[in-house]
């Protein structure tokens, strides 16, 4: 697990974005991340378990609704930007949506957001100039579809669900 608390380039990037739900992609991007305080209130009211304390999530964004996208720091000793993105509803939904933050700036390059990878099946976005960019800025040489992004990240990471369906109480 990471300390890192530094807010990526990449993310800073995407935060300076204007996303319009008309679009398609409903995702509301922080300029910082969570405080690791709001951040254990947030786990232990979404699980109901006051023993968590959310060390490992590294809130970046929300939807409309109040659903987070984070990183998760499961890959000891990688950096920050090598964790997987993942995804908690206001609902209920949970998901990992991209393997890295590579993937997950050409997720939302190709119109799909952390809420939509997670709660929709259908994945065609509408694709973005402005986030294709930073895509390419920071991502180059990891291009590929919003679809793939997603089939990848629940490959390397099928137990996510389960994982936090644990916690809960």
């Amino acid at each position: 697990m990471t300390e890192d608390r530094r807010f990526p380039p990449a993310l800073a990037a995407v935060a300076e974005c204007a996303f319009d739900y008309d679009d398609g992609i409903d995702f509301e991007p922080y300029a910082e991340f969570s405080s690791a305080e709001e951040t254990t209130s947030w786990i232990r009211a979404w699980t109901g378990n006051q023993e968590l304390d959310g060390a490992e999530f590294r809130v970046f964004g929300q939807d409309g609704t109040g659903g987070l996208a984070m990183f998760w720091t499961v890959r000891e000793g990688a950096p920050l930007t090598d964790q997987p993105v993942v995804f908690f509803g206001s609902e209920g939904a949970v998901g990992v949506v991209a393997r890295d933050l590579s993937a997950f700036l050409w997720l939302l390059a190709d119109g799909v957001g952390p809420m939509e990878a997670v709660e929709h099946t259908d994945l065609d976005g509408e694709p973005s100039e402005e986030l294709r960019e930073i895509a390419e800025k920071f991502a180059a040489d990891h291009r590929q579809s919003g679809a793939d992004v997603v089939a990848e990240a629940r490959a390397e990471f099928p137990d996510f669900e389960s994982t936090v369906t644990a916690w809960c109480r």
